[in-house]
């Protein structure tokens, strides 16, 4: 494909949204898959390049949400396109642990080279992130033998039995599905714009508090793993107050916890590191990755210090598809993507223009709450104006009408009244400009 076959990274509306051809489909989808699933926005893809989706009626939508954090080197990106047709074309599938093969390693190798830490690590390759951090756990748990998992108010790692009992959200995750995995024990997460205390003194009181519930309500000899996200993700990018996870990665220490850090959607490049954890120089000893690391094929990842990912016995790790060799070639094209065209720097400067034009808005309309977030992993808080209620109905409102004028922007919080953004970082200023004007438009209808 030559860059004349790709989308104009331009804004483009051919029909209404959702267009005749979209609305048909989309009556096809109803009859035939689960209403289990929901959907963001009503149009049906034709092809996607960069930062612009194209659905069946000719529209061209400002993609804001990136696959919820997947195509963060573009959608279709070159390298990626290459590299898994030149892979399929030699083997599509031996499985690892029958026959081996260099992408599996060389990936491996880079997670290993790229992961913070200067600690001799290894790595093991599955299919999504909540297979990742099932393994994550298990690994723990053997490394340990200990059985208790620490997690965190407003977390989310999955829709797994395990990772749903991890995931702190009921609706629309876990709602009806348990029960659910025991050993599980989740502490209090300090979210700065709702935190009653003192907010000069959030990170020790609260990491004070947790600490406290922990020694007396489970006991740190009895703990596995704390796992945390170094940005809170579906629970609406709440960023850790200052010095809280460094001071839990040190008490961790202390008791022989195993620290991990969830990167499945802060990882790879998003946060203007590459790693959320580097922001405050922590060194995990285990962290996760998926989302970002392949550029839309099914990867994901746990590196860790090589005595823990050692410490299982021969065949107790695994899996069918884990590590596939088309999809090792994305990541590795993912990889080199991120490095030669420098999108951690990209990413770093996405996040200054999203951070000046939304705080402009909150300046300009009371109802947005807050602006969070690191890098192009940015997120607004809608609350009604004078108070810190939710306002789920005005952040719905603003959605409907950015879908309408061609801009896909995604929905999160544990109040359902977050809006996040999570542009590829490929994205032009001129595209982002004019999805963040679009935004404002919408603002300014309510």
């Amino acid at each position: 494909m030559t860059s004349q076959d790709r989308l104009p990274q331009s804004r483009h509306l051919a029909t209404d949204i959702p267009g005749p051809l979209s609305t048909a489909a989309m009556q096809r989808r109803k009859e035939a898959v689960s209403g289990g699933l929901g959907t963001a926005m009503p149009v049906i893809v034709s092809r996607a390049h960069d930062a612009i989706i194209e659905d069946i009626d000719g529209n061209r939508i400002i993609d804001l949400g990136s696959g919820i954090g997947v195509v963060s080197v573009g959608n279709s990106a070159p390298r990626v396109v290459k590299a898994v047709q030149d892979a399929v074309a030699n083997f599509t599938h031996t499985n690892f642990t029958t026959v081996p093969y260099m992408g599996y390693i060389e990936v491996c190798e880079a997670l290993n080279r790229l992961t913070p830490g200067k600690f001799k690590k290894k790595s093991i390759l599955q299919n999504s992130g909540a297979e990742a951090v099932e393994n994550a756990i298990k690994i723990a748990r053997h490394y340990t033998k200990r059985p208790a998992v620490v997690v965190f108010e407003h977390a989310y790692h999955g829709r797994t039995n395990l990772t749903m009992a991890l995931t702190a959200k009921n609706l629309p995750y876990k709602d009806g599905f348990g029960p659910f995995a025991s050993e599980i024990y989740r502490m209090p997460m300090p979210y700065s714009y709702r935190y009653d205390g003192n907010l000069a003194t959030i990170a020790e009181d609260s990491l004070a508090h947790v600490i406290s519930k922990i020694e007396k309500e489970i006991g740190a000899h009895n703990v596995a793993a704390i796992i945390i996200e170094p940005v809170i993700g579906e629970g609406g990018f709440i960023v850790p107050p200052a010095g809280f996870m460094p001071g839990l990665q040190k008490f961790a220490t202390e008791n022989k916890i195993v620290f991990i850090a969830d990167e499945v959607q802060s990882g790879f490049a998003r946060t203007g590191k590459m790693f959320a954890v580097e922001h405050e120089n922590i060194e995990p000893d285990m962290i996760i990755t998926a989302k970002g690391i392949a550029g839309g094929m099914p990867l994901a990842a746990v590196t860790a210090r090589a005595e823990i990912m050692d410490s299982s016995h021969v065949g107790g790790l695994g899996g069918t598809y884990g590590g596939n060799p088309v999809v090792c070639a994305a990541a590795l094209a993912v990889i080199e993507t991120i490095e030669e065209e420098k999108l951690v720097d990209r990413a770093a400067h996405i996040g200054t223009i999203l951070f000046d034009s939304l705080n402009a808005l909150k300046a300009k309309y009371p109802i947005i709450g807050e602006v969070r977030g690191r890098g192009a992993m940015v997120a607004i808080e809608l609350v009604h104006a004078g108070t810190k209620d939710p306002n789920p109905e005005a952040m719905a409102k603003v959605i409907k009408y950015c879908q309408s004028k061609g801009v896909l922007i995604l929905t999160a919080g544990t109040y359902g009244n977050v809006i996040r953004f999570l542009p590829p970082l490929v994205i032009t200023d001129e595209l982002l400009k004019d999805a963040l004007g679009v935004l404002a438009e919408g603002f300014a209808t309510l």
